[in-house]
């Protein structure tokens, strides 16, 4: 085991937490706003890569859960018809697949692997499989709190990490669905699927793409309005960021104070993790 590199320090300090957006999903509880005081501490540049991760196993030995289990969500554009045919369509979400032998070395199942993706984000990690990590390299995940107030890089209450507009002078500054989802990507932010961990400019804390590209694990187990928290280990855990298959039109949580959750042994394509640490 190596320290992990690019961790950055975030000054301690008060902010605005969560937003009354109306284009926002009130039921995740995004809102109220709310003032929240912040410890400084230590986060991660980026997510963590297929190269690190790889690192991870390799010093370990360790299996993630979807090898355990056999199988992992694959977005149903990236699979070959005959791999299509033989999966599971989930009926709420048909653009996802259940696929046999899909896993973070194989992220499309059978016959695909990393080639030109050592430096993006590793998927398919479960948030149990993300703390095995973290432990072995002397980290953690961040608290959502922790996370929400890095990702705003030291802008209040701006929808974006950059600011307002998503598209600033027309420049793309996150990799998100660009057409009409689920049929038809353009890619016009130069990206079907992942991209790098360190692609588009970072934020004023020198953070990289915390909108969009993959979701990322937080600590806090799931609690919305009138639900208390999740007990136990199976309780479902923050979600962050938004991923490459975010649009307007459904999923528009790439803005920052957006939120979802997961079981905490789901695994998918658009799911990875960045780690924190106290300081």
């Amino acid at each position: 085991m190596r320290p992990l590199d690019g961790m950055i320090t975030v000054p301690g300090g008060r902010f605005r937490m969560g937003t009354d957006d109306r284009d926002g999903f009130p039921a995740d509880g995004e809102g109220p706003v709310r003032e929240v005081l912040v410890r400084p501490f230590a986060i991660g540049a980026c997510c963590v890569t297929n190269d690190r991760f790889a690192e991870f196993t390799g010093d370990t030995g360790y299996v993630t859960e979807a090898e355990r289990l056999g199988w992992s969500f694959v977005f149903a554009k990236f699979l070959p018809g005959p791999l299509r045919r033989t999966s599971q369509r989930v009926p709420e979400t048909p653009w996802w697949f259940g696929v046999a032998g899909a896993f973070w070395r194989c992220p499309e199942g059978p016959g695909s692997d990393l080639s030109g993706r050592a430096d993006h984000p590793v998927v398919h990690v479960s948030w149990r499989d993300a703390l095995v990590f973290c432990r072995w390299a002397g980290v953690r995940l961040p608290t959502e709190t922790e996370w929400e107030y890095a990702a705003r890089g030291g802008l209040d209450q701006a929808r974006y990490p950059w600011g307002d507009e998503l598209t600033p002078g027309g420049e793309h500054r996150c990799n998100i669905w660009q057409g009409r989802f689920p049929v038809q990507d353009t890619a016009a932010d130069g990206y079907r699927g992942t991209a790098p961990v360190d692609a588009y400019p970072p934020n004023g804390y020198g953070l990289f793409n915390v909108a969009g590209n993959v979701w990322e694990w937080c600590e806090d187990r799931w609690s919305a309005p009138g639900q208390p928290p999740g007990r136990g280990d199976d309780a479902e855990r923050v979600m962050r960021g938004g991923s490459y298959l975010c649009h307007e039109s459904y999923c528009n949580r790439y803005r920052v104070a957006a939120r979802t959750r997961n079981a905490p042994d789901a695994a998918t394509g658009n799911l990875g993790f960045r780690c924190a640490a106290d300081v």
